[in-house]
């Protein structure tokens, strides 16, 4: 895999010519930055940017200005390549803050199709309706403490309008949600996008995390996408370099309250 040719296909496929992500929203070019709207509790935010240091803070107050106006909180996503250098600052002195920053990891779907041993006990069950998110959401709220509220009604809203651009397993052990993970498939792109990843302290290092990677990767290939993408945490950016995911960028949320 060429890590340039990647990215690049990545910034034009998934974030300037990006389409909808989810029912309801919207991809708009607007000067230059493309932005994704959308009612609640889809996310709202940048995308991609164009900027040069004459326009910058110009196009980031008028950003501003049109989620104020939907009275929307928004995001703007700034990967380490955006230009320009300083593009993190100015977002900061324009009131927004930054938080975590992630890891921009890729591989090619087929080399993480393999098969994993799971523990005894344990099986990988398909999301497809509201219970099976209320496993996934109770999951996620042992593994990450914090609210995921937001997340499952954006679930069943994908399941119930647009199942097919929605991959959700949650990993049972004797009839108990241990680990869950989701995969967001943006038909006309290259790229699946594998999500909320998370396992309970006591079921971690026990090989369900790899399992969920396998499980989502032949879904992928079957569909025909030939990348997985993580914007990966620091707990998860190891395991993933372990399992031959690329490094290819750093990204950080910028987030703006309205």
């Amino acid at each position: 895999m060429d890590n340039e040719e990647v990215l690049a296909l990545f910034d034009r496929q998934m974030r300037e010519t990006s389409p909808p992500d989810g029912p309801g929203t919207r991809v708009e070019r607007a000067g230059r930055v493309v932005r994704l709207v959308g009612p609640d509790p889809a996310w709202n935010g940048i995308l991609w940017s164009d900027l040069d240091e004459e326009c910058a803070d110009r196009e980031i107050a008028e950003q501003v200005r049109h989620f104020a106006a939907l009275e929307r909180e928004f995001e703007w996503k700034l990967y380490a390549h955006d230009t320009p250098g300083d593009l993190g600052e100015r977002l900061l002195a324009a009131g927004f803050t930054a938080e975590p920053a992630e890891a921009l990891m890729v591989a090619e779907a087929e080399d993480q199709m393999g098969a994993v041993a799971l523990p005894e006990g344990v099986e990988l069950v398909p999301v497809t309706d509201k219970a099976g998110v209320a496993l996934m959401t109770a999951v996620h709220e042992q593994a990450f403490g914090k609210d995921s509220s937001r997340i499952a009604r954006g679930m069943e809203l994908q399941l119930a309008e647009a199942p097919e651009t929605l991959v959700a397993v949650v990993a049972m052990a004797d009839g108990v949600p241990v680990s869950a993970a989701r995969m967001e498939l943006i038909p006309g792109t290259e790229f699946a996008g594998l999500w909320g990843g998370g396992t309970a302290e006591a079921w971690r290092g026990k090989g369900i995390y790899r399992a969920l990677v396998s499980y989502r990767a032949r879904v992928a290939v079957e569909r025909g996408y030939r990348f997985l993408q993580v914007d990966a945490s620091d707990q998860s950016a190891p395991i993933l370099h372990r399992l031959g995911f690329a490094r290819l960028s750093t990204t950080t949320p910028y987030v703006h309250q309205p």
